[in-house]
Formats: C-alpha cells, structure tokens, sequence
C-alpha cells in the first residue's frame, strides 16, 4: 500500500470511529433496557463514581452547569443545567429509575417531587434536608442524643456579639459552606467580626486528640457495613483535609464506641447511601459528632485500593440493588490531597508526580480539572503499606515533594 491510499485509509478508520463513538455515548436503543441513574453534580466525585459505574450495568446521566467538568466526558449522558434549579433538577430526574448527589447542595423540593413520583433517591430527601443545614443537623444531633458540642443558634452579627462569654467556638454558616468556606474560629471577643452576619450555628470549641471519620454503607432493607475507622489529620490553614490514615489505631471499646455512634446516627437519619460521619475524640476520650455528609466522601477516597469494595462501588450496589459489598482492608493506606499552590491559579501543572510514582504502592488520582487554584482540590494520592509509620513517612513526603501549580 502507498504511503498516499495508506494515510486515507487511516482518516477513514479513525474518522468513522470518533463518529460512532459519539453516536453510542448519546443514543439509547442499545442501553435502554439497563437501569437508569442520574448524578447531581459532576465534579471529582461525580468522576470517581462513574469509573466505578463501569463495571456494571448501568446507563449513566450527570447534570451539572459546567460542561467540561471532570465528569462531563465519563457518563452516557450530560445534561448542562444548575442543580440547585428545580426545573432543571426536576426534568433531568424525572425519567430516571435512582439518583444521588455528589454534593450537598442541590434543590430538595425537586427531589422531593421526583421521590413522590417513585424515582428512588439516595440519599432520601428528607434526610438530605436535615444534613445540608447546619442548625438542622445539630438540632438532629441534640434531639437523638447523639453527642455533639454544645452549640448556639445565631441568625445574625448582632445575635453572635451577644455570645462573647461561649468562646472559644466555631461559627459555621447554616447553608452554604463547603470545603473548609462558610467556617470561622473564634477565639476571643476581638474576633467577633470575622464571625458571620446570617444564620448559623456557633459551635463551642473541643479539645481535639483525634480527629475520626466513618464511613457507613445502608441498603434499601436497611442492612449496613462500616469501613474501618480512618484517622484524619487537618490543614489547619485551610481547613481541609490535609492526610489520613487507615484503619485508624484506637483501643478497642474506644473503637466500639465510634462505630456505634457512627451506626445510631445514620440509623436515626433512616435512609439508603452513604454516608460519612466525622467525629471529634477529645483527651479524655469523650467521642462528639462533628458533622455527616450524605454522600461519597473526602475521607473514603483510599478505599479504591485499598478496601475489597471501594465507597464508589459500594453506592452502585446500593442503588442498582446487589448485595453490599465487603469493606475490609487489603492493605492500610494514606492518602494525600493535591491541592493548589498558593499563589498559582491558571491552567494546571503537576510537579513531582514521576518521583511520586516512582514509590512502591503509589496511586495517583487526577481529578481533570483544567484550572487550578489556591486550595483547590485538584487530586489525591493513596499510598499503601502494612506499616503505619511508613505511610505517614510517604505521606508527609509526597505532600512536600508533589505541588500543583500553574
């Protein structure tokens, strides 16, 4: 073949490849018989779940307002739309068998509607509603008996000047935090200002030992399956997750103690999914709820390589009805986040991930985040290994040694 017929026959080929390719992600005589699951939101989480999704059968949906989202390109389906609008919500939902949210902040009346007309949720709305508020979670807490910090309602600036004497506390804002946003430490009465000027909850400040996280896996009959506790360690600049380790060493009944509380909040919320309950212990060993997200979580990323059925796989067998899956450990991990430098924002760069992965049981999960900036999370490396000081060695030292700048 000449060198001419061969360079046509390969624009042919690939040609009428990325046609059909196309084609097959947005037709649906060929998937139409398999369930039918819809994403609220598309960001690294939405991502994760969909790589997940790959494994079963599933005709996948994402609706999200930006269309080159890290999960815009993974699912048989996107729809462009906000999802804290309930039309948009509303209609993605409406032809659906299930959906579920990969954050918190999305329209509960839509889901609401959509649930009364039998598409099945996870989490339940009602559920949702209670966690997505502040003030309504920590009067959930209260009201169950659940142990949480003694906190205070303020609904304005005024109200929270009234409350020098509670301090040291944290203020959070009701609605709309996120990530470490919506959250500020105030130590003193000079520090009154910082706090915020609309509804919020303010927190008395507890002495932190430990800082523990539980994720929690509920099936439609309501069989659940905990993941091994997982010891997280903050940034305390951004208030992020800065590293964690798992399974997180604690004394045995201080373990059971976790766990069952883990267990009786997600009880008490009464609802299929996931979810993640964070937990303060403090000197003493007084275990106290921090907060719950009602999804896949920052803290359960590690169980991709870590765990026999990932926190992702684990939500598909939820809502496509299989068996729950096992939770147990293959090896103990850490994981790293990659977040933005400080001082870079523009399109990303990744230094030092050759080094990174160049270290025996090193995984690296780029989230495809074409911008990055300071704080963002832009990725996150799992780290493996049967001693618990080696993992916070490498933990420590790919944080340092692996930087996202632009």
């Amino acid at each position: 073949m000449t060198d001419q017929l061969f360079k046509k026959a390969t624009e042919y080929f690939f040609t009428k490849h990325d046609h059909q390719v196309t084609k097959d992600q947005h037709s649906t005589p060929e998937t139409s018989n398999l369930p039918r699951i819809g994403i609220l939101g598309g960001g690294q989480l939405g991502r994760m779940l969909l790589q997940a999704a790959a494994n079963y059968p599933v005709t996948s949906y994402v609706l999200e307002n930006d269309p080159e989202c890290p999960a815009a390109h993974l699912c048989h389906h996107f729809t462009l739309g906000d999802i804290r609008d309930f039309d948009a919500v509303y209609q993605f939902g409406k032809g659906l068998d299930a959906l579920t949210i990969e954050i918190e902040s999305v329209n509960e009346a839509a889901l609401e509607k959509l649930e009364a007309e039998g598409v099945r949720i996870y989490p339940k709305p009602a559920a949702l509603k209670i966690i997505k508020n502040k003030i309504a979670q920590k009067q959930f807490y209260q009201q169950h008996e659940i142990p949480t910090s003694e906190f205070l309602i303020t609904q304005n600036k005024a109200e929270l000047n009234l409350q020098a004497g509670f301090l040291p506390a944290v203020h959070k804002l009701a609605t709309g935090g996120f990530d470490g946003r919506g959250v500020q430490l105030l130590n003193t009465a000079e520090e009154l200002p910082l706090g915020f000027d609309a509804p919020s909850v303010l927190e008395k400040m507890v002495q932190i030992h430990k800082e523990i996280a539980v994720i929690v896996a509920v099936s439609d009959q309501g069989d659940t399956a905990l993941y091994p506790a997982i010891d997280m360690v903050f940034d305390n600049r951004l208030n992020v997750l800065e590293y964690q380790v798992a399974p997180a060493l604690l004394p045995e009944k201080l373990l059971w103690k976790v766990e069952a509380i883990a267990r009786k909040v997600v009880k008490d919320l009464n609802s299929p999914g996931i979810f993640a309950v964070e937990l303060f212990i403090d000197p003493n060993n007084n275990v106290f709820v921090n907060e719950t997200a009602p999804r896949v979580h920052n803290s359960g990323h590690h169980t991709i390589e870590a765990n026999y059925s990932s926190q992702f796989d684990m939500l598909w067998r939820i809502m496509l009805g299989y068996p729950l899956g096992s939770t147990r450990h293959i090896m103990p991990a850490a994981i790293v986040n990659l977040l933005g430098e400080t001082g870079f924002s523009g399109p990303a760069v990744y230094e030092g991930l050759n080094e990174a992965l160049g270290t025996e049981h090193v995984f690296v999960h780029i989230y495809g985040k074409k911008e990055t900036r300071p704080g963002r999370k832009m990725g996150h490396i799992t780290i493996l290994s049967n001693e618990k000081q080696e993992l916070i060695h490498q933990a420590n030292r790919i944080k340092h040694l692996v930087k996202v700048i632009s």
